[in-house]
């Protein structure tokens, strides 16, 4: 910060030299303001801070006053079904549920019990059923047996049946299974 001193010289004026001691005061008067003006102190300049996260102009910033934007903003668009839009899908596996896996030593036959329920507030389905016996030790994807039903099930409805597969009366060993229910297709009544 610079600090500027004013300096003058006293003159005594006589009745004869009020003229000569005029200027003598306007020349000292231009030399202090030429003085001043010279070393940057003649007006007082305002001290300004520039806000917070502003950029100062500087040759190792590289600072350009031009205002540069940005594209990288891309807009995502999104769709799912409002709840009154129902999504259809062919493959009704996800709506059958299975237990009681078992196998009757006295009547030679496996059972399955299947329980369908239809998603649908609104449409009644038909689904095309099939239900394996597989050979489970070792799986090695032998069938004993197959199932196949086509059943009708109302919207919100839930239908129960047992599937069922007979094998002949010979005289068994003990044997490994499990039951898959390996098509579920449903269509819109």
């Amino acid at each position: 910060m610079q600090q500027c001193a004013r300096t003058g010289t006293a003159a005594t004026v006589g009745a004869g030299g009020i003229r000569k001691g005029i200027r003598a005061a306007v020349a000292a008067g231009l030399a202090v303001a030429a003085l001043a003006t010279v070393s940057g102190c003649a007006f007082a300049r305002p001290k300004v801070d520039p806000p917070p996260n502003f950029p100062t102009p500087s040759s190792s910033t590289g600072y350009n006053p031009t205002p540069s934007y940005s594209s990288s903003y891309t807009p995502s668009y999104s769709y799912s079904p409002s709840p009154t839009e129902e999504t259809f899908d062919p493959d009704g596996r996800s709506d059958v549920r299975g237990s009681g896996c078992d196998f009757s030593d006295s009547l030679h036959q496996f059972t399955y019990t299947v329980s369908i329920t239809n998603p649908s507030r609104t449409t009644t389905f038909s689904y095309d059923m099939a239900v394996n016996w597989m050979k489970a030790k070792p799986a090695d994807g032998t069938a004993y047996g197959l199932h196949q039903r086509s059943i009708v099930v109302a919207p919100g409805a839930t239908e129960t049946y047992t599937a069922r597969y007979s094998l002949p009366d010979n005289n068994y060993q003990r044997f490994w299974f499990t039951c898959q229910i390996t098509r579920a297709h449903k269509t819109k009544m």
